[in-house]
């Protein structure tokens, strides 16, 4: 069962299962509902047309009792005493009795007299027969539903089941008779009986080809899923993250998965490419420092008097800067959350641009007090970011760097602008990679890293801000950084 195949089966095979089970249930109970209703309508006519005749004082001997077989009479007086039955009906059950003789009034075979209808005889005269001769007025049959029972009855050594109406009639004497009339349920048993063979013997086949198919279906659906795996393990193996898994044709889940792992592959290659590539600038970027640095010792050790102490000491200072920013980028790259401090920009401008006493170029402020720029995040990131974009504009101005701080719709926009050459339009993108200089003829110490920019945007990017470059109207870059306002 640890296969998705065999679990969709039988999953399958279950849910079928219990709908055709409920399905036969319920057609086995309409069914069987159905055809007692037919045979309840037939007792019911039966003992309605017995009934009938008794109403009319037909005598007991000669009442026509149709078809006895199939529809067996049993008549009671009021005191549940039999008085007429069936021809050949040997035995009965369902009726309130099981009595088939009837009381020796019934068996001469006549009608009551009007004597034996009320047991007095003091009222002869008022059950004479009219004056022309005929029976007394029509009796009366009920009209209230009959009462119907589940019994047996026996006909000519014959036992079978039997739906028994009773339907009550009332003599032209006042005499009032109970009619029970059966119906036999054979026919109700054999076609219920059928159908549920038909099921017990369909259903196990039906299952198995569910199941079959189930299992078909779901593994010419799954086929692509193992293409995938298999050239996932490929992968994996080989270390090769510049091959993809096949895509099905299709435009169903699978194919989206497949598509998808292709992405993840290619956006894995990427960042693996990346992480390569900054390992190989960082490597790269530190070796000159430090082998600058260990030459200057050396020359120093064999000759103190040649000792260089401002280089090693500006060496050692850009090897710190540039420790600090792999450092960060690091942090910054495992997930570092921002922080959820309140910080005003406005303020955090002033005091940047304060410290800032050694630059070449004075800075131009335009920063309100008391502006409500707030926003959340860390201080100290937010005050890297400036400083970076101060430091950018300090290296590629001509005579002027200014710094502005303004509201912008739901957030806060700090724009520093210089007027250097400015950034071509197709380079404005890539200058926020890492390890990137555009002006490869300038020399390491003046140009940098190529780090404060990447350094910049991931930091406004992990505060929910963004961070651009456009065309300054002093005729160079205009950096913005944009943030949200805190709550």
């Amino acid at each position: 069962m640890r296969s998705v195949r065999a679990r969709a089966a039988l999953g399958a095979t279950l849910v079928v299962a219990v709908a055709l089970v409920a399905a036969g249930l319920a057609v086995l109970l309409v069914l069987r509902a159905n055809l007692i209703d037919q045979a309840d309508l037939q007792a019911e006519v039966a003992a309605r047309e017995v009934a009938g005749q008794l109403a009319t004082d037909i005598p007991y001997d000669e009442l026509e009792l149709d078809d006895e077989e199939d529809h067996p009479v049993q008549v009671t007086d009021e005191e549940g005493r039999v008085v007429i039955v069936s021809k050949d009906l040997r035995a009965v059950t369902g009726t309130g009795t099981s009595g088939v003789t009837p009381v020796p009034s019934a068996s001469a075979g006549a009608s009551p007299s009007p004597g034996e209808g009320d047991g007095d005889g003091d009222d002869d005269d008022s059950a004479d027969d009219d004056d022309d001769g005929s029976r007394p007025g029509r009796g009366q049959v009920s009209s209230d539903d009959p009462d119907f029972s589940d019994g047996t009855a026996t006909v000519d050594r014959t036992t079978a089941d039997y739906r028994f109406a009773a339907v009550e009639a009332t003599t032209p004497r006042g005499v009032t008779l109970t009619v029970y009339a059966g119906a036999p349920l054979a026919a109700e048993q054999e076609a219920v009986n059928t159908v549920r063979g038909a099921m017990l013997t369909g259903l196990p086949l039906l299952l198995v080809v569910v199941a079959g198919v189930t299992w078909l279906v779901t593994r010419r659906a799954l086929r692509p899923v193992e293409g995938i795996r298999r050239e996932m393990a490929a992968i994996t193996a080989s270390e090769d993250l510049a091959r993809r898994v096949p895509e099905p044709d299709s435009r169903d889940e699978i194919a989206a998965l497949a598509r998808t792992t292709n992405e993840t592959l290619t956006v894995l290659e990427a960042s693996v490419e990346r992480q390569r590539r900054f390992v190989a600038d960082a490597s790269h970027e530190l070796r000159s420092p430090i082998a600058s640095l260990r030459t200057q010792l050396e020359v120093a050790e064999a000759h103190p008097e040649l000792l260089d102490l401002p280089g090693a000491v500006a060496d050692t200072v850009r090897l710190q800067v540039l420790a600090a920013d792999l450092l960060l980028l690091a942090r910054l790259d495992a997930g570092e959350k921002p922080g959820s401090a309140t910080v005003e920009l406005g303020a955090l401008v002033r005091e940047e641009v304060s410290q800032r006493t050694g630059d070449r170029i004075a800075v131009s402020v335009e920063a309100p007090e008391g502006g409500a720029f707030e926003v959340s995040g860390s201080r100290g990131q937010l005050s890297r970011v400036i400083g970076n974009l101060l430091d950018n504009a300090q290296r590629h101005a001509e005579g002027s760097v200014a710094v502005s701080v303004a509201a912008d719709g739901r957030g806060v926009r700090v724009e520093v602008r210089d007027d250097g050459a400015g950034v071509p339009e197709d380079e404005r993108e890539r200058i926020f990679e890492r390890f990137v200089r555009l002006d490869d003829a300038r020399s390491r110490d003046d140009g940098g890293a190529g780090l404060g920019l990447a350094i910049a945007r991931d930091v406004a990017s992990r505060h929910g801000g963004t961070l651009t470059v456009h065309a300054a109207a002093e005729g160079g870059a205009a950096f913005r950084l944009w943030l949200p306002r805190s709550a």
